[in-house]
């Protein structure tokens, strides 16, 4: 019997298991021997992305590719993605020599779900402990090692009822609007909702209309001398009216205001200047501000945006790093709550740098939660038991996480100062008016200032919350006013008119949305980041500066769901699941039961299945996408959203618009001008071939024609969602030709592209052989495989074709099922899905395609109905196209002529020959714009008129310079602009070859939708750059990398 080799010790050690590599890390530097820490990467498992997702033993069930079993208790169907196998068989590995298992993910939900993801997934057989922590300090970790706890399953529930109920919602309704608005669409429970949301405040845009008004300020002199400015208040004792006194309709809400023109105002001024006003009252009253609360997820959000300019996904990303490197705690919170440790390291900071006077008697306690509060009982605050200053930590971070860690640093310490207090001082003073030309304006006048003196900063040494708009803390802002008394008489030296237009509603940012999400108890606040993203990423937002404009996709999403689907997208409603998701956590509610209601409805509610499949029929595609503009004559005038984007009508024409217009600014005479420019001009024949030459207005610009565009196809919807498809690609190639194995005749050219594929062994020679028995006997390819023995083949070649022919019968047993079961079972039954699943690193993108591809198909009603489409729209895009050019920049549809469009259509232009060597020179526009030719070497043209003028002789001269290698010259910088706040640099505002971008010399940031050249600001391209910058540096292939670990354990 063998022995253990006495000299071999294998000791085994406690396993840390963490999110992120960069939160494992910091872990690892406090724990001592005994630990490895290792990351799951994320999650470790989801809901089935694609149909190839779906394990074999899965894939007969109605519902595999929903994931979810909703007859049977809403039971998930999680799968191990295969980006993730190699972690988890990692992690497998670490844990064989473990002798204990730590699941430390984030404290809150989602953590949580990971936890016990991990925990089913890896199955372990030794004791499991779940870890928590809000901040990775050492103290903390220690303190966290010996307080371990259960999974919390009341959590894990309320996580996984939210993940399958975002499921169910975005997996029924999508559907619908790629039915009818567009494919690529998508529908989400928080999402949707905020998106309406915008589109609403965009509509109260639309709806509004100005009023005017006017004004007065006077500067007026007491005898002292001291000079101060008031307002105009009050006219003949009725107060003039401001902006707050107009409806959005333009009209005036109360009837016991004086509204000012100019004319009026320009007479008071007059009657005013040089008279003297009667100080009536002075009223003082105490002045006092509280700080604001610690930071939760929400105003931390909020506060980025104002504050630092910075998307909510780059706040959460920067806090992200400082807590996972351990300098700030857990910043998904809704506690505004600082521990008793926290308390005691703001005082002292206070102390230490402000002194005893900006200290409380008692430590400020805040203890208000947001609706729909999570877990986490801290609010966002540096870590540790002794706050570390700005000015270190910018040291040892990046700029973009130091004043992150700033604002968080200053705001925990500021909500324990002092309130700031002071005084307000409010003054009215009245006069009559001269002149005998102001009757109907008004002989007496009334003014008003007020300023406020502070004469205790408080909390206002180390930070002051940044408001939306000034007049949220109109007295905030310090002035000092002279000293008066009632009765004083003052001189009016100057009196200035001013006119004014009220304004319609502010568009949301980013900021002021997070906040209405949070006002209306919709989402998480954890969620927002993602939510601003995906809203953005899928074309519903886009921002003009920071405000974000939705676009007409985004009217025809929230029209069709406030129309036919309006409980899903009600504020209440929304709130209330998030009340529902909550009570599920703390376990007074069951997540079955109430899925159940969900989906399939309750005496009060038809529930989700049966709206989406009984409503459908209901919905008019282009009502629902329509946007009225306004009349012309006896029509509207109408914006659309259709499947080739924006478009405008008016009776029967129709234009393509740009997406970057927002809504309320396209007004009627804009659509009509579109609507106006000619699609089409015929600018003549061709006088060599006779074809008619056309002047078109195309979706990517202006471009002339010989001979007229082909008119396209009629498509079906089925056949118009497959074109758009990647169908030149293999593997959609692959499973088409399969798809017509099914049919008779057989396509021959089908069957040989297919035969070995996936590999069978049929080799070129086998296929030659083959192919030389068809043509001897005149038969096709197709038939000629079931005779392969006679043409010679044998062995594994014979045996592959022989297992190739056998997949027919199979597939023609399935035509009764459809295209979708057709095309299924013949990349499952012929091996191919196999082996693009085990496939190099494209794989994902292919399978990916194919499950894009068998949606598609799955709307035709048959596979001959399905392949007759497809090869009637391949037999017209077959056809020749006519000879195009575009039109030079310079040029305009209006003033092109003929001979401009002849010119235009010779390109490239052979110039001529070189005489030392004969070689042909060609101009031509390219990529980078115009450039001559010879053989294989190119030069750039100065601009695009060279091609048609420039001569051989100066071809041959410009040949002759030396070739500049690398880039050609770069273009002069169009401007600078201000520092950047991340790299110190001055950034730079550049004309690139695909169109004006930023650059502080280290990253480029291209300028987004809405923005100009001409209005770009310093903030908006810091902003650019800040998001560009948030994205990292390009990807490399990522090394074999090693577990973290406190210390080496002994023996290993």
């Amino acid at each position: 019997m063998p022995h253990a080799d006495p000299a071999v010790v294998v000791m085994s050690y406690s396993l840390v298991i963490v999110e992120s590599p960069a939160k494992a890390k910091t872990i690892a530097g406090y724990l001592g021997d005994g630990y490895v820490v290792e990351s799951s990467i994320g999650h470790v498992r989801d809901l089935p992305q694609r149909a190839s997702d779906v394990p074999a033993s899965h894939k007969a069930e109605k519902w595999a590719k929903l994931g979810i079993d909703v007859e049977h208790d809403f039971e998930p169907l999680y799968v191990v993605s295969s980006d993730k196998k190699a972690q988890i068989a990692r992690l497998r590995s670490l844990l064989r020599d473990a002798d204990r298992l730590y699941l430390a993910t984030d404290e809150d939900r989602e953590g949580e779900a990971i936890a016990w993801h991990l925990q089913k997934v890896l199955n372990p057989k030794i004791p499991v402990h779940r870890m928590v922590f809000h901040e990775i300090t050492r103290k903390a970790i220690t303190e966290a090692l010996h307080e371990t706890r259960d999974i919390d399953q009341g959590l894990v529930d309320a996580q996984e009822t939210r993940r399958l109920l975002d499921r169910l919602y975005g997996f029924e309704l999508s559907p619908v609007l790629w039915k009818k608005i567009s494919k690529g669409l998508s529908a989400g429970r928080v999402q949707s909702v905020a998106t309406r949301i915008v589109v609403e405040r965009e509509r109260e845009r639309i709806a509004f209309r100005a009023a005017g008004y006017w004004d007065l300020s006077a500067e007026v002199t007491t005898p002292a001398p001291e000079s101060f400015t008031a307002a105009l208040v009050e006219v003949d004792g009725r107060r003039v009216a401001s902006g707050r006194d107009f409806g959005d309709d333009g009209s005036l809400t109360r009837d016991d205001v004086v509204v000012l023109d100019e004319v009026s105002a320009n007479s008071l001024a007059a009657g005013l200047v040089d008279r003297h006003l009667t100080v009536d009252s002075v009223e003082a009253r105490p002045y006092r501000r509280r700080p604001a609360a610690p930071f939760i997820t929400s105003t931390f959000q909020q506060e980025a945006g104002r504050r630092l300019r910075i998307s909510a996904s780059m706040a959460m990303h920067a806090a992200q790093g400082l807590y996972q490197k351990g300098y700030i705690t857990y910043m998904r919170t809704d506690s505004t709550t600082l521990s008793d440790t926290a308390l005691r390291a703001a005082r002292d900071q206070i102390t230490e740098r402000f002194g005893a006077g900006y200290l409380p008697d008692a430590p400020r306690t805040f203890q208000k939660k947001v609706r729909n509060a999570q877990e986490a009982h801290e609010a966002i605050r540096p870590a540790g038991d002794r706050f570390r200053h700005p000015d270190a930590v910018a040291a040892e971070v990046p700029p973009s996480e130091a004043r992150v860690y700033e604002m968080i640093w200053q705001r925990t310490v500021a909500s324990q100062m002092t309130d700031a207090v002071g005084e307000t001082v409010q003054i009215r003073l009245s006069g009559t008016v001269a002149g005998e030309d102001t009757e109907g304006v008004g002989r007496s006048a009334t003014f008003s200032t007020s300023g406020t003196v502070i004469s205790h900063q408080g909390f206002r040494r180390v930070y002051v919350e940044e408001l939306d708009s000034p007049e949220a803390d109109p007295y905030s802002r310090e002035a000092v006013l002279p000293a008066v008394v009632v009765g004083d008489s003052v001189l009016v030296t100057s009196v200035s008119p001013e006119g004014h237009t009220t304004q319609p509603p502010s568009r949301f940012t980013e900021a002021s949305l997070v906040r209405k999400l949070e006002e209306l108890g919709v989402g998480r606040p954890s969620t927002y980041a993602s939510i601003m993203e995906t809203i953005q990423s899928k074309d519903y937002v886009w921002k003009k500066g920071s405000a974000l404009v939705p676009t007409l996709s985004a009217f025809a999403v929230t029209t069709l769901l406030e129309t036919h689907f309006p409980r899903l997208v009600d504020y209440d409603f929304t709130a209330h699941m998030e009340d529902d998701l909550d009570r599920i956590a703390n376990g007074t509610a069951e997540r079955v039961p109430w899925l159940r209601d969900f989906y399939f409805g309750t005496a009060e509610d038809i529930g989700l299945l049966a709206k989406v499949t009984t409503r459908l029929g209901d919905i008019d595609a282009k009502a629902v996408s329509t946007l009225v503009l306004g009349r012309s004559g006896d029509d509207d005038v109408v914006a659309c959203f259709g499947k080739f984007g924006p478009y405008v009508q008016f009776g029967d024409e129709t234009r393509s618009i740009p997406d970057d217009i927002p809504p309320d600014e396209l007004t009627v005479d804009m659509a009509l001008e579109f609507l106006a420019a000619p699609l089409e001009q015929f600018l003549g024949d061709d006088p060599e071939s006779g074809l008619p030459v056309i002047a078109r207005a195309g979706r990517f610009g202006p471009y002339v024609s010989l001979g007229r565009p082909q008119q396209q196809v009629e498509r079906s919807p089925e056949l118009s969602r497959l074109a758009a498809l990647p169908l030149n690609r293999t593997e959609a190639r692959v499973a088409l030709s399969y798809l017509r194995l099914a049919v008779d005749p057989v396509d021959d050219a089908a069957a040989k592209r297919v035969v070995n594929v996936p590999s069978r062994g049929v080799g070129k020679g086998a296929i030659e052989r083959v192919g030389a028995l068809a043509e001897e006997a005149g038969i096709g390819f197709f038939e000629a495989l079931s005779r392969a023995d006679e043409a010679g083949v044998t062995g594994r070649p014979l045996a592959g074709i022989r297992s190739f022919l056998d997949l027919r019968p199979a597939l023609i047993a399935r035509l009764a099922d459809g295209p979708a079961a057709v095309l299924t079972a013949a990349v499952e039954g012929s091996g191919y899905l196999d082996e693009l699943r085990a496939g190099g690193p494209d794989g994902e993108e292919r399978l990916a395609n194919l499950d894009l591809l068998v949606a598609a198909v799955d709307g035709f009603t048959d596979v001959p109905d399905l392949l007759g489409q497809l090869d009637g729209l391949t037999a017209v895009e077959d056809r020749p196209r006519p000879r195009t050019a575009s039109l030079f920049s310079t040029m305009t549809l209006e003033r092109i002529t003929l001979e401009d469009a002849l010119q235009l259509l010779s390109l490239p232009r052979a110039v001529g020959s070189d005489p030392s060597d004969g070689v042909e020179i060609t101009v031509q526009n390219g990529r980078f714009g115009p450039y001559l030719k010879k053989g294989g070497d190119s030069r750039s043209l100065a601009n695009e008129e060279q091609l048609l003028t420039i001569t051989l002789e100066e071809c041959l001269a410009i040949l002759a310079l030396p070739k500049r290698r690398g880039r050609s010259a770069a273009k002069p910088p169009l401007r600078e602009l201000g520092q950047d706040p991340e790299s110190g640099r001055t950034i730079i505002l550049k004309d690139g070859n695909w169109g004006p971008y930023v650059t502080d010399g280290e990253y480029n940031a291209s300028l987004g939708r809405g923005d100009s050249v001409e209005e770009l600001t310093d903030e908006r391209a810091a902003q650019l750059l800040a998001e560009r910058r948030a994205k990292g540096p390009a990807g490399k292939p990522a090394g074999r990398r090693k577990p973290a670990r406190g210390r080496k354990p002994a023996g290993g």
